[in-house]
């Protein structure tokens, strides 16, 4: 079974940049619907972004259209959340995840598998 660890959290400014890496090992990501996951405590957990099996098709969740970007290193087994125009309501643990569904949704009940978090924080 796949097996994801997220990297690249940190502290930022407001109107900085982040790019959060997820290294999966066990099996290819391409197999799978990929997404990435925020949570605040005692907020519920909200899909950000969603890459779908074939690479070319990606959803975001609205708040960050335009400043989010989704992708995928096939090689490397690795998804990545580039983050930029970064806003202090983007601070929370970020979780990648991972699902066998036959449809691909940002529906957290589908994701079978998880990182364990990275989390970011931005200052104003």
């Amino acid at each position: 079974q796949v097996q994801l660890v997220e990297s690249g959290g940190g502290s930022v400014q407001a109107g900085g940049s982040l790019r959060l890496s997820c290294a999966a090992s066990g099996d290819a990501i391409s197999k799978y619907c990929m997404a990435w996951f925020r949570q605040i405590p005692g907020k519920e957990r909200e899909g950000v972004a969603l890459l779908y099996r074939s690479g070319s098709r990606t959803y975001k969740y609205d708040s960050v259209k335009g400043r989010f970007t989704i992708s995928r290193d096939n090689l490397k087994n690795t998804l990545y959340l580039q983050m930029d125009s970064l806003k202090p309501e983007d601070t929370a643990m970020y979780y990648c995840a991972a699902s066998k569904a036959a449809v691909c949704t940002v529906g957290v009940g589908i994701y079978n598998y998880w990182g364990q978090g990275t989390q970011v924080t931005v200052s104003s």
